[in-house]
């Protein structure tokens, strides 16, 4: 299943019956951005015009946007998953960081 993508911004999408509309915010961000649509066409169009909505606002409040992701990830993993995944990077000639990361985009491929 692929995300409603815009400007690097994920719609999180849900149905709801008692409005017959399919109603979505902008997800992984804490700022509260929703839209809605009756149909996938306006709800794409709603989606898109409520990014847009967000960025102005943010330029004319002399802020910046936040964004769904850094990039960065902490993980807390028991002793003994950290030794391994760490000899499994040394035997890769790998940091652990570009181990993680192509096993976890590996593991996510679609």
């Amino acid at each position: 299943m692929n995300a409603m993508t815009y400007k690097g911004y994920a719609a999180r999408i849900e149905y709801s019956d008692e409005d017959n509309l399919f109603v979505g915010h902008i997800a992984g961000i804490r700022d509260v951005v929703g839209f809605h649509g009756e149909s996938v066409q306006e709800l794409r169009s709603a989606f898109e015009e409520a990014v847009d909505d967000y960025l102005d606002t943010c330029a004319k409040l002399n802020r910046q946007p936040q964004r769904p992701y850094s990039g960065k990830l902490s993980l807390r993993l028991e002793p003994e998953l950290h030794a391994t995944v760490a000899v499994r990077a040394e035997l890769a000639h790998k940091s652990i960081n570009q181990w993680v990361a192509d096993v976890l985009s590996r593991e996510t491929r679609t």
